[in-house]
């Protein structure tokens, strides 16, 4: 529980403004860092105002999703304290341009992670290589035993588990499922809808998971009407979790529309690569402040 002795006196006599950085979300809580405070517990309910100020004098809102909240927004809370010293939301307010920053950052963010893990798939598989030379001179002064070939086959196994899982920013990726669309195509083919069902179920039984819904298309055609397809393709998705799934919407984060970008077998484009392009990622995510790691 985060104490709140040691903000402005602004909030310990009741005042209802407050004004912070997003450090981080758990479903409906949000994790805001103030001038005095670096964390500050605000709840998201399903009356909470969540808008964008316009305008030259910051006079108009545009009503927005709670999924726009992501870490690194600077945000201004409403509301008021309860029982156990949170600050429950009524209103929340941020400008467009902070919102265009923060999600410039949680890109750059998810590319700096994405090529980490493949950094570490290349040592993997080179560490790979040289233990096969390795067997393979080993092999010829004396045969392997059985219990030695189980516990390369174990290896194996682990290296397997470990390549499946990671991170991501200050989320520990739990499992994902991905969808693959025919070219053109936006629909949910209903052979994913079991698959995307038991993500869902999966998921509610995680304290304080998130779902990352992310879309991407082929190279073919216009750059633009790809950008639109992997948008398409990402809400689509993610409105068959919202309501096949019955996720909560403080559950899920903006969905990525990442068009052509991360094309799968770089310049060399065949049928097969640009069908796995094609795709939509689902990924259960935890906090590791939740996790404890």
């Amino acid at each position: 529980m985060v104490m709140l002795a040691g903000l402005s006196s602004t909030i310990v006599s009741a005042q209802t403004k407050l004004q912070g950085i997003i450090k981080g979300r758990s479903g409906s809580q949000i994790f805001l860092q103030t001038a005095d405070s670096p964390k500050v517990v605000v709840l998201l309910t399903d009356y909470t105002d969540v808008a964008q100020v316009q305008g030259l004098l910051k006079a108009r809102s545009k009503s927005m999703s709670m999924a726009a909240l992501i870490p690194g927004l600077p945000i201004q809370v409403e509301g008021s304290l309860n029982a156990d010293g949170q600050l429950v939301a009524t209103k929340i307010r941020f400008k467009g341009d902070d919102l265009q920053q923060a999600q410039a950052i949680q890109a750059g963010l998810s590319e700096t992670s994405a090529q980490a893990n493949q950094n570490s798939s290349n040592i993997e598989q080179n560490t790979a290589e040289l233990e096969k030379q390795n067997a393979a001179l080993a092999a010829q002064n004396a045969e392997l035993t059985e219990q030695q070939k189980k516990v390369a086959a174990n290896k194996a196994a682990i290296a397997a588990a470990n390549a499946r899982f990671g991170q991501l920013n200050d989320y520990n990726i739990l499992d994902e499922v991905t969808v693959y669309f025919a070219n053109g195509k936006v629909n949910v083919d209903p052979k994913y809808n079991s698959q995307l069902a038991d993500l869902a179920t999966k998921a509610m039984s995680i304290n304080g998971y998130m779902i990352q819904v992310k879309g991407y298309a082929s190279a073919t055609g216009s750059a633009a009407l790809n950008q639109k397809l992997s948008e398409d393709r990402a809400n689509n998705v993610t409105n068959f979790l919202l309501q096949q799934g019955h996720i909560p919407l403080t559950n899920m984060l903006a969905p990525g529309a990442m068009g052509e970008s991360r094309q799968i077998g770089g310049s060399d484009k065949t049928a097969d690569t640009e069908a796995e392009n094609r795709r939509v990622v689902v990924r259960i995510l935890q906090n590791k402040a939740i996790a404890g790691t």
